[in-house]
């Protein structure tokens, strides 16, 4: 009488598992990079919120030497993002807003990291990311920005 083989060898399921190993090792830490790159877009969305408003503040007055972030209006804080701030340049034509994300509860690449955009003609156009001229203390890394800022 002839016995058929049931189920896997031991053979079979060790090669599975392997594969299962090098396929995790490949996909986690670009999973990780997809979600810190989602999160990013929150400070891309916050800071561009204050563009048109800028915009208009320049033409009403000819420079952005004495605004503030308040008079704005606008959120200055998400779930990802613990701070909107204006960078250290703020004079004539040339303004930066600088997103500062949370130490905690995002993703660890970015934890703590800011995020900038700037115009230096009174808005009429703006930078971001690796293109702002007075780049953030702690910027967010390259390969994490909105595809617009690299």
């Amino acid at each position: 009488m002839n016995r058929f083989q049931q189920g896997f060898t031991l053979i079979e399921l060790m090669i599975v598992v392997a594969i299962i190993g090098i396929l995790a090792a490949v996909a986690i830490p670009s999973y990780q990079d997809y979600t810190a790159r989602a999160q990013v877009s929150e400070g891309l969305s916050l800071t561009s919120q204050f563009k048109t408003t800028l915009a208009e503040y320049y033409a009403d007055n000819g420079n952005y030497d004495s605004v503030a972030i308040s008079d704005l209006g606008g959120t200055t804080s998400g779930k990802y993002v613990a701070s909107i701030v204006f960078g250290a340049t703020q004079t004539g034509g040339t303004v930066s807003v600088v997103a500062t994300f949370k130490t905690s509860g995002v993703a660890a690449a970015i934890a703590g990291s800011d995020f900038a955009i700037e115009t230096e003609d009174g808005g009429r156009s703006w930078q971001c990311g690796d293109t702002v001229t007075t780049d953030p203390t702690n910027p967010v890394a390259t390969k994490l920005m909105p595809g617009a800022c690299k």
